[in-house]
């Protein structure tokens, strides 16, 4: 198993600081939300006790960026986890969630695929690059699905589906016009 696939292991000391196990230092919440964010997994057990408090520290997480007023999840989404859990077999709700997320990263994982497929510029020279920007606008348009991304509130229309890719596909022509006049 590499170092990117099994999780992170930091330790909680009793004075509650956070100890990255691999890098030797203390990290704090902010940290440990950017190495999720850069797709780490990571696991937070108490040194004492070996309690795993990852779960209490990722709710922490969220709540903390709730505070400063990053809308993490809209209060229809809040209502409805808290009714998910009030009613019996609310239970059936953390694995919806699982599912939904893994579907999102499956579809973002295969658009980049068929990105890559579809695209005759990839033998071009420089197209390397224009991958990594592709990835990174990807990445910046749903926010890693971090902190970042607030979603829509309910007053708020959704842009058409046609205009959003309308918009990409302009931004790749002026790309390719762009590469073809350094070539």
């Amino acid at each position: 198993m590499s170092d990117n696939e099994k999780p992170l292991l930091i330790k909680r000391y009793a004075s509650r600081r956070l100890y990255n196990t691999e890098t030797s230092d203390y990290v704090t919440l902010e940290d440990i939300a950017g190495f999720i964010r850069d797709g780490r997994e990571v696991q937070i057990i108490d040194l004492k006790t070996g309690d795993d408090l990852t779960r209490q520290y990722l709710l922490q997480i969220i709540a903390e960026h709730e505070s400063r007023g990053e809308n993490v999840l809209p209060v229809n989404v809040l209502n409805d986890l808290v009714r998910s859990y009030m009613v019996p077999g609310g239970g059936m709700m953390p694995q919806f969630l699982q599912s939904s997320f893994e579907m999102l990263r499956e579809s973002q994982s295969k658009m980049m695929e068929n990105m890559n497929a579809m695209n005759p510029m990839a033998q071009m020279p420089g197209f390397d690059a224009l991958q990594a920007q592709q990835q990174a606008f990807l990445k910046a348009m749903t926010g890693g699905l971090s902190g970042g991304w607030s979603g829509p509130d309910q007053e708020e229309k959704k842009p058409e589906a046609n205009e959003d890719l309308d918009d990409i596909k302009k931004q790749l022509a002026e790309l390719q016009n762009k590469l073809s006049k350094l070539n």
